[in-house]
This record gives C-alpha cells, sequence and structure tokens, in this order.
C-alpha cells in the first residue's frame, strides 16, 4: 500500500476539504482527490462523505482515519529517530540528581561525557528535593530509591543495597549486637533527607523480617554529611552501598549486623514527557548506565572479597 495515500486521506480528513488539504500539502486538489480515490477503490470502500461545502468521513472513514494518523506517526518517529542517531550530541545538557549520588557517581560520567562531546556543556543540579522538569528546563533527573506514581518517564537503570555502617570506633559494641532491635543502643545519625530517618525494616532469608528503631543523637540534612559524621565516629547510619563499599572494604566504617539485609531501592533516570530524546539526552544515558554496571560490579567483587 502507498503510505502517501494514507497522508493524503489524513489531510483531507483533518482540513475539512480537499482544496484546504492539497494547500497544506503542496500539491494540487486534482492529485489529492485522485489518489484518495485510488485508496478508496483499493479498500473496496467508501472512506469520505463529499458535499459542496465540506468533506467528512464515513464511519469507516473515522476508524480508519485514527489508525492513518497511528501510522503516519509511527513512520515520523522512525524517521526522526534514525536522524538523531546520525547526529552529534550538541548543546546544554540540564541534569538533577540527589547529592551522594550525583557526587559520587554521575560527576564523573559528566566530565567523561564532555570530554567526549566538545560541543555539549551540562548544568548539574545537585540536590535532594524534587523538581519540576518541565519548568525548571531540565532535560534528565536521576532519581535514587522509590519512585512515586507520576506521568514522566522513567528508565530503571540500577539498584542499590542500604547498609548500617559505624567507624571503627564502635567495633567493640557492634561486635555484641546480635538483633536488629539492638540499634537502639548505639548512637544513631539520623538523615533528615528520608521521610521515616529512624526507623528501619531488616530481614534475615526469605521469612523473617524485624522493624527496629533507632535512637538519634545527631541529625543532618545530606547523606553526604551523615557520611562524614559516621567516619568521624559520631554514630551508626544507613547509608547506600554506592557510597560506603570502599570504606568497608578498605576497614575504615564497619558492617554491622551483616546477616540482617536492609530494603535495596532502584537508581532511575527520569524525563519530562516527550515522543523524542535529543542526542545529547540518550548519549549521556548511555554513559551512565555503563557507569553504573561497572560500579555495581566492582561493589559485588569487594562484598566477595570480605
Amino acid at each position: 500500500m502507498n503510505l502517501n495515500r494514507l497522508a493524503y486521506f489524513a489531510a483531507v480528513v483533518d482540513a475539512g476539504s480537499f482544496t484546504r488539504a492539497a494547500e497544506r500539502l503542496g500539491i494540487t486538489k486534482a492529485v489529492v482527490s485522485q489518489q484518495v480515490a485510488q485508496l478508496e477503490q483499493e479498500l473496496r470502500t467508501s472512506l469520505l462523505v463529499r458535499t459542496t461545502r465540506r468533506v467528512q468521513p464515513t464511519e469507516a472513514g473515522r476508524m480508519f482515519h485514527a489508525r492513518c494518523a497511528m501510522i503516519l506517526r509511527e513512520a515520523e518517529d522512525a524517521f526522526d529517530e534514525l536522524a538523531q542517531a546520525a547526529t552529534e550530541p550538541t548543546g546544554t545538557l540540564r541534569i538533577t540528581a540527589p547529592n551522594d549520588y550525583g557526587t559520587a557517581v554521575v560527576i564523573p560520567v559528566i566530565t567523561a561525557f564532555v570530554a567526549r562531546y566538545p560541543a555539549c556543556r551540562v548544568e548539574q543540579t545537585l540536590g535532594d528535593q524534587m523538581m519540576d522538569l518541565t519548568s525548571a528546563g531540565i532535560d534528565m533527573a536521576i532519581r535514587v530509591g522509590w519512585l512515586a506514581d507520576s506521568s514522566l518517564q522513567a528508565r530503571k537503570i540500577g539498584s542499590f543495597q542500604q547498609m548500617l555502617v559505624g567507624a571503627p570506633a564502635f567495633a567493640g559494641r557492634i561486635a555484641a549486637m546480635r538483633e536488629p532491635e539492638d540499634l537502639a543502643t548505639l548512637p544513631f545519625i539520623a538523615n533528615m533527607a528520608l521521610r521515616e530517618p529512624l526507623l528501619w525494616s531488616f530481614s534475615r532469608g526469605n521469612l523473617e523480617r524485624r522493624a527496629a528503631r533507632a535512637q538519634a543523637n545527631i541529625a543532618i540534612d545530606t547523606t553526604p554529611g551523615v557520611l562524614a559524621a559516621v567516619r568521624a565516629g559520631g554514630g551508626l547510619s544507613v547509608l547506600p552501598d554506592f557510597l560506603v563499599a570502599d570504606d568497608v572494604a578498605s576497614g575504615r566504617l564497619v558492617h554491622v549486623l551483616r546477616e540482617w539485609q536492609l530494603p535495596s531501592g532502584g537508581i532511575h533516570t527520569v524525563y519530562p514527557a516527550a515522543r523524542f530524546r535529543p542526542p545529547k539526552v540518550t548519549a549521556f544515558a548511555e554513559m551512565l548506565i555503563a557507569a553504573e554496571q561497572r560500579k555495581t560490579s566492582a561493589i559485588g567483587k569487594r562484598a566477595h572479597a570480605t
């Protein structure tokens, strides 16, 4: 089937006349009329009702028009995606990410990205508060944790494990801990960026679940700040593995209650709703995914070694 005939038919329905459709398409009315008539002949059904004032679709024509619109959009998308694939990333890429993951993972990717694509520049916003991507002109957000329902487009690129950790100064008291409930007996640093900074759910195996409440002697509103306080010996806290895996492997921090697991979370790239993403966005996303895979592999090797 000739796709041009579908486009001509859709244009006639959208414009309400052969004359206006021909003007939009930049061809003669006779060509449009001939092609639509040929389409009706091929389909063996009447698609349009022609009057002196207006052209309207028949019931079959309305159904067919909806299908045509979908087919033409898909064809347009295919051409646009192919054109984008052949286009070098350019322009300013605006990204937002949480303080911890942004500093540890995203910023190194940014430096590699601008080195690979010198026609691009990147503006990175670090913060633990959610931003309205559309109004802020953000191309991509990295969200760490658990996504709320949203009209935004999201892609999971990785995951992380939460770890209860403390400084070696607490090693003696940590060694005496046997149950999650023992968490209340040690100083704890609360991360006020979290919704529930003191209540934690532990699991062991597939069946055993425990809830434990910590008693905070220090409260800090950023994850990097919490990490600094834990390293300084201020108390225990729960932190993501991508921040503390190196410290645990080197002995700078101690993994507490190793036989108990805390809930894992997801790492997502999130985008404003759009049919297409420019090459700068897709190129950066692929580099970030590759970095996330390398990070996950390295954390796994460290955990196996310890």
